[in-house]
């Protein structure tokens, strides 16, 4: 295969041989459209750093969701912002809590739409923080109950998948007991198995009203630099019941990605999270790149490193890319 024999050249020179021997494609399938959703009405305020995201309220929420549907994405992801926040967390499992009725509205009008809910307090707290505080940290296992009642009010308002993103010892196995225990045995678990202590999520706290208001999530969060961690984490979330796994962020840990495709046989999710997506749209807004060209090799990307789902905020842009294809 030594040049001047093999020339690589002769399989680019055309967009139709390009498009033949191309060996990752993304596909409006892969796609999971997050969505947030707010106490009240006529709700539609702008989340000043991800241009072109919301906080919805039901009904409006119910019209992205018609918009998602239409567009060929067969799931979106919910998160809260619940009308009034306490130390317990107390609306993210009351039965009529914001996502429970927003779970309901939308499973009235597109049934068809797969409902997958994020299982967490940090939402929900008055302090931001992901699980119930003792001291000056999260308690784990006092916490594990709390979220297992939380997925379990989800089932019962029609989610079809939960989603644990807190980052608690034993959860996946807590949650995964309690909706077996009330008849939701049918129901899978996505668990944020690796999600990295990351300095990408900042326009989400904007987005979800979830900052901390003291200290951070490192003590439950992974660090960074740990890459065999992330396959203890996975490795223990499988044991627990997990269905599929999540690596969070998605761009900075392409690596992780690739890793736990080749070490575990079960569907992976990455998360595109909202700082990679608050970048690309801020230096496109300059001129600097091509938006959308650079969104379609993101996520592309991911998809190459093994990714079988992506959750990502280009969702919508990139499934009416994929449409006009």
């Amino acid at each position: 295969m030594n040049f001047p024999l093999y020339r690589p050249r002769r399989l680019r020179k055309s967009e139709q041989f390009r498009q033949m021997i191309q060996e990752t494609r993304v596909t409006v399938s892969d796609l999971i459209c997050p969505l947030f959703v707010k106490h009240g009405r006529d709700i539609r305020t702008p989340i000043s750093s991800m241009p072109g995201y919301f906080q919805l309220s039901v009904e409006n929420l119910l019209e992205e969701a018609k918009e998602v549907y239409r567009l060929g994405i067969k799931a979106v992801i919910l998160f809260g912002i619940p009308k009034v926040k306490d130390e317990m967390g107390s609306e993210a499992y009351a039965s009529h809590g914001i996502i429970q009725e927003a779970i309901r509205r939308i499973k009235e009008v597109i049934p068809e739409l797969i409902i997958i809910t994020d299982v967490c307090l940090c939402e929900y707290t008055s302090h931001g923080h992901c699980g119930i505080i003792k001291g000056n940290d999260v308690d784990n296992d006092a916490t594990l109950e709390f979220l297992a009642r939380m997925a379990l009010s989800h089932a019962e308002a029609g989610a079809d998948m939960v989603a644990p993103s807190d980052m608690m010892d034993g959860r996946v196995g807590a949650i995964r007991k309690h909706l077996d225990e009330n008849g939701f045995s049918s129901v899978p678990i996505m668990s944020y198995a690796a999600k990295y202590a990351s300095s990408f999520y900042g326009p989400f706290r904007e987005a979800a009203e979830s900052a901390p208001t003291f200290g951070d999530r490192k003590t439950y969060q992974m660090d960074p630099a740990n890459a065999l961690e992330a396959i203890r984490e996975v490795r223990l979330d499988i044991e627990e019941g997990a269905d599929i796994v999540m690596v969070k962020p998605a761009l900075p840990y392409l690596d992780i990605v690739t890793r736990l495709h080749s070490e575990f046989a079960l569907p992976i999710a990455a998360f595109n999270v909202s700082g990679e997506f608050s970048m690309v749209k801020a230096a496109a807004s300059m001129g600097w790149i091509d938006g959308t060209k650079v969104m379609m090799e993101c996520l592309l990307s991911i998809k190459r490193a093994g990714a079988d789902l992506i959750i990502s905020y280009f969702a919508k842009e990139a499934a009416r890319i994929l449409e006009e294809k």
